[in-house]
C-alpha cells in the first residue's frame, strides 16, 4: 500500500509526518503500519524510512484539533530501532516544531502575518504547546537561517513553549515525594531528582558516577547500563509502572548532570564554562542523545527552580528564569515565565525547522483500515 507523508526536521530530530486522514483507525492498525513502514524489526531499519537512530526514527500522526483554542492534535509515536513496536508513552518537542511548521505550510492553520502562532496538543501526554512560526510577507518558507546546537544546516525559525509543563504525565511535578534522594543502584550511591516537567525524568549527580556531565557520546554510552537501571527504578517509584510490569526505555526520561566546564561539541565547537549555567547529557532510548530532548530541556529548566534538586546544586544560575545548559551539541538556552508556587506556566525554547520531502511511503504489507 502507498502512504502519503511529509518528512520534516525539527531541531535535531527527523520525523515523518501524517495526516490523521489518512490513515487506519486503529492505533494498532497504525503501531503495524509503522513497523513495517520503517522497518523497526531491523537494527539498520535498511528496508524501511527509518533512519536507525531515535532521533531519526520518529513519526506523528496529525489532526485538526475539535478542542476549543487548540489548533491541532498529535499522536506522537518512537518507533522501535531492531525491535518490532513503537513507544507511545512520551512526548518529542523537536517533532513539534516540525509539526507546527507542516501545520502551517498545509494550509491546517492559516498564515497570520510574519508570523504565525501555532497551538498543539500532544494526545499522548495532553501536554499543550503554543509555537511561533516565522512567515515573514505572510508565506511560508521553503528554507530558512535558523540554526540550533546540533547541527549547521538552516531552517525556519519556530519559537516553542510548553503551556503548563508540570505534572503532564504523573500529575506531580516531584511524582516520587522529594525533590532529591540518595539512591543504590549497581554498586554506586548516587543523588537523584525525579520531576515530571515537560515528560517524567530522573536526573542524576555526576560526580556521584566519577562523571562531569560533559562526557562525549562515547562516553555516555558506557554508562548506558548503569542509567537503565536508574530509569526502570525511576519509573517504579514515579509510578510509571504498574506493579509486577517490566518498565520501558523511553519513559522515563534519564540523565547526568555536572556544573559547567569547558568542553569540546560534537561538531568539534569549543564551549567555555562561561557559556553555560549547566552540564547535561540525556539518553534516548538506550543510547545517547546528541544534543538534548526538548521535553528534557524543559524538565532540568524546571528543576533549575528547585532548591535542593540536583540540577539547582550544580547550576551556576540556579533559580533563574533563564538556562543556559551545555549538551554533547552545544548550549541550548531554555527560559521559565510565569512562575508560580507550582511551578511555571510557560517554558520557550528557541528552534528552527524544514520541510525535506513530500513523499508515498510503499508499505510492504497491507493493513487494514
Amino acid at each position: 500500500m502507498h502512504v502519503p507523508a511529509t518528512l520534516v526536521r525539527g531541531g535535531t530530530s527527523k520525523c515523518w509526518l501524517f495526516d490523521e486522514t489518512e490513515l487506519p483507525n486503529s492505533t494498532g492498525d497504525i503501531e503495524a503500519l509503522l513497523v513495517n513502514a520503517y522497518g523497526a524489526a531491523d537494527p539498520v531499519q535498511l528496508d524501511g524510512v527509518g533512519g536507525a537512530t531515535p532521533t531519526t526514527s520518529k513519526a506523528a500522526v496529525v489532526r485538526v484539533s475539535s478542542v476549543p483554542g487548540v489548533h491541532v492534535d498529535y499522536l506522537f509515536a518512537q518507533v522501535g530501532i531492531g525491535v518490532g513496536r513503537v513507544e507511545w508513552g512520551s512526548n518529542c518537542g523537536n517533532c513539534a516544531t516540525a509539526i507546527a511548521l507542516w501545520s502551517v505550510a498545509r494550509g491546517l492553520v492559516p498564515v497570520a502575518g510574519d508570523r504565525t502562532r501555532v497551538v498543539l496538543r500532544n494526545t499522548n501526554t495532553g501536554a499543550v504547546l503554543e509555537a511561533e512560526v516565522e512567515t515573514p510577507g505572510g508565506r511560508v518558507p521553503e528554507f530558512g537561517t535558523a540554526t540550533v546546537p546540533g547541527t549547521r544546516a538552516g531552517g525556519v525559525a519556530v519559537g516553542l513553549t510548553f503551556l503548563d509543563p508540570v505534572g503532564g504525565t504523573t500529575g506531580s511535578l516531584l511524582p516520587a515525594g522529594e525533590v532529591a534522594e540518595d539512591w543504590a543502584i549497581g554498586g554506586v550511591r548516587a543523588r537523584v531528582s525525579a520531576i515530571d516537567a515537560g515528560a517524567p525524568m530522573i536526573l542524576v549527580d555526576a560526580a556521584d558516577l566519577g562523571c562531569t556531565g560533559t562526557e562525549s557520546p562515547r562516553e555516555m554510552g558506557e554508562l548506558v547500563d548503569l542509567l537503565r537501571m536508574f530509569r526502570h527504578r525511576a519509573a517504579s517509584s514515579m509510578g510509571l509502572t504498574p506493579t509486577g510490569a517490566a518498565a520501558g526505555d523511553a519513559v522515563p526520561k534519564v540523565g547526568i548532570v555536572g556544573p559547567p566546564r569547558t568542553y569540546r561539541t560534537s561538531l568539534g565547537d569549543e564551549v567555555e564554562s562561561a557559556d553555560h549555567d549547566v552540564s547535561v547529557r540525556m539518553l534516548s532510548m538506550n543510547v545517547p542523545h546528541p544534543a538534548i530532548g526538548l521535553t528534557s530541556a524543559v524538565g532540568v529548566a524546571v528543576a533549575n527552580l528547585l532548591d535542593g534538586s540536583v540540577v539547582h546544586a550544580a547550576s551556576t544560575a540556579p533559580g533563574a528564569g533563564g538556562l543556559r545548559i551545555g549538551t554533547a551539541a552545544g548550549v541550548i538556552t531554555v527560559t521559565s515565565g510565569e512562575v508560580a508556587a507550582s511551578g511555571p506556566r510557560r517554558v520557550t525554547v528557541r528552534r528552527a525547522a524544514r520541510i525535506l520531502c513530500v513523499a508515498d511511503i510503499v508499505v510492504p504489507e497491507s493493513i487494514s483500515a
